[in-house]
């Protein structure tokens, strides 16, 4: 029997002293990052204690003594859609079990957009948005809805690129290629998922202190939960305003915009994903980008936001034939602490969407998207 199927002794201890450092956090500080970096970070922590995790269960013997170890590599990413709840946590409480989470951004010249966004926002700029994200929703409408089974997985292939802020500048990794299988149980799930970087495979565990699972929602959008949300955009957005966990440092219409950007890209029922599209359209501050790239470089389409709080713009990249979602990006549109106008967040391009039987297993056919 695989050691990760039966926890030891030792792995279930240390199960119980990151739920209970969890109970003992602090309440949020200054966090210094735009919204959807600050959720970056979030989920670089779950990824390096998952990693931990399952390194300290990989070393325990059949009489259950454990080599546990203070040090673990850096955590992988999971496609953005799998963000977890939100954590709230100052950078200081991060240091768990001799884990400290580092920061993620990104600067290469190839990636930035040729000229620093201005910010400036007005009725005038919003009517081509509007009207973009209007034939968006109408493609998404068209499109086929997937049979997703309870018991299944959705698999996402996906790059990203990403770098740390341990330095106080961004310093800019590869590009990698990830992969994803996201359980789609309804109910609350102790294991929700397996993700696949570099070689290395990791388990997708329940949000830290979720001690009986992670229940589905916006921190674990199955396919069922989709399918419930209101079709109606304006429902959806009032939906949207009320569930989205507020924070005293974040701007509330760039956190609604970034919780609609990490549920596109992946296996959504078209009624939703034509509601999701018109629902952004009425957050004020959305802009049309008439020619972007992602990652790969596939040349689109975009609708972009600038959170002015963080001076960061998020864009998402469609396809200009078929308006499909390809993928998104962040960068900064003004200088600050964590580098030059230009200077990218984040960015992750959608390579395959699938739904598979079994965790880990490769989808039959590939799907580009």
């Amino acid at each position: 029997m695989n050691h990760r199927d039966t926890p030891s002794t030792g792995a279930r201890r240390s199960d119980a002293d990151i739920e209970a450092i969890a109970r003992l956090l602090p309440p949020p500080a200054h966090r210094g990052l735009p919204h959807e970096q600050h959720l970056h970070h979030k989920e670089r922590l779950m990824r390096t204690i998952d990693r931990d995790k399952a390194d300290r269960t990989d070393r325990t013997d059949h009489t259950g003594r454990s080599d546990r170890t203070d040090q673990a590599a850096p955590g992988s990413r999971p496609a953005r859609r799998l963000l977890r709840p939100a954590l709230l946590v100052p950078v200081t409480a991060l240091a768990l079990g001799g884990i400290l989470v580092t920061g993620v951004a990104l600067t290469t010249g190839d990636d930035a957009p040729a000229g620093a966004a201005t910010g400036r926002h007005d009725a005038r700029n919003m009517q081509p948005a509007a009207a973009l994200l209007d034939r968006i929703s109408d493609a998404a409408g068209r499109g086929d809805a997937l049979h997703v089974e309870d018991d299944q997985f959705v698999y996402t292939r996906s790059k990203v690129r990403e770098a740390d802020l341990t330095s106080g500048k961004a310093v800019v990794g590869p590009v990698r290629d990830t992969e994803s299988w996201v359980s789609q149980e309804p109910g609350p799930l102790r294991k929700l998922g397996l993700t696949r970087s570099e070689g290395e495979t990791l388990p997708i565990n329940a949000q830290l202190g979720d001690t009986h699972g992670t229940p589905e929602g916006l921190g674990r959008p199955t396919y069922h939960w989709l399918s419930t949300l209101p079709t109606d955009p304006e429902k959806l957005l009032d939906h949207l305003y009320a569930k989205v966990p507020k924070s005293d440092e974040a701007e509330r219409d760039q956190a609604v915009f970034d919780s609609i950007g990490s549920l596109l890209g992946g296996a959504t029922p078209p009624d939703t994903a034509a509601a999701l599209y018109r629902a952004a359209a009425r957050i004020p501050g959305v802009t049309k980008v008439p020619s972007a790239k992602d990652l790969t470089g596939r040349t689109g389409v975009a609708i972009a936001r600038d959170d002015k709080t963080f001076g960061a713009r998020t864009e998402w990249v469609f396809d200009p034939q078929d308006l499909t979602f390809l993928g998104s990006r962040s960068y900064l549109f003004r200088d600050t602490t964590y580098g030059k106008a230009g200077t990218l967040m984040s960015a992750e391009a959608v390579i395959d969407v699938a739904v598979v039987d079994k965790a880990g297993q490769a989808p039959a056919t590939s799907q580009e998207s």
